[in-house]
Parts: structure tokens; sequence; C-alpha cells
């Protein structure tokens, strides 16, 4: 089997009407192409796109929970962790 190899910009197209129609298997079959390419096409530009984003909105996106709030997280999940212990013993 040869192997076929796509201009950027033509994937840059299948990408841009991924997004527009919303059904990347439908653009593919239309174009001729397997849909695991057009997937791996659509996750290696969500990553790209992550790389080239401003440090300001990476600060944004990321979650981190004060001293308290940590703490109250563990003795949450210690006490869902024995629920779980005892219903297990129960079974």
């Amino acid at each position: 089997m040869q192997r076929k190899r796509y201009t950027l910009e033509f994937k840059e197209q299948i990408l841009k009407e991924v997004r527009e129609v919303g059904n990347a298997a439908q653009v593919a079959r239309r174009h001729g192409i397997v849909p695991k390419v057009v997937y791996n096409w659509m996750s290696k530009s969500k990553h790209q796109d992550w790389q080239s984003a401003a440090p300001e909105a990476k600060k944004v996106a990321s979650y981190i929970p004060s001293s308290s709030e940590f703490k109250e997280l563990e003795t949450e999940n210690d006490k869902l962790k024995r629920i779980l212990g005892d219903k297990d013993l129960e079974i």
C-alpha cells in the first residue's frame, strides 16, 4: 500500500471544514481520506494550538488549590475511600 503525503494547506483546509461541519468522518469520506488520519491531524493541531497560546491563557486554564482547599479535598477523599472500603466488605 502506498502512502500519501498531504500538503499543509490541504490539511488546514480539511481541519477548517471539520470545524464548520462538526463531523470529521463525513469530511474524510467526502475527500477520500481515512477518518483516522483526519482525527490525528485534529489532535496534532490542538497540541500545536496549546503550545502557541499565550502564557496568560495557560495560567487561567490550570487550577491550583490553596493549602486549606487541598486539606479539605484530602479529607473528603479519605472519607470516600472509607465508604468504598466498607461497601466492598459488605459485598
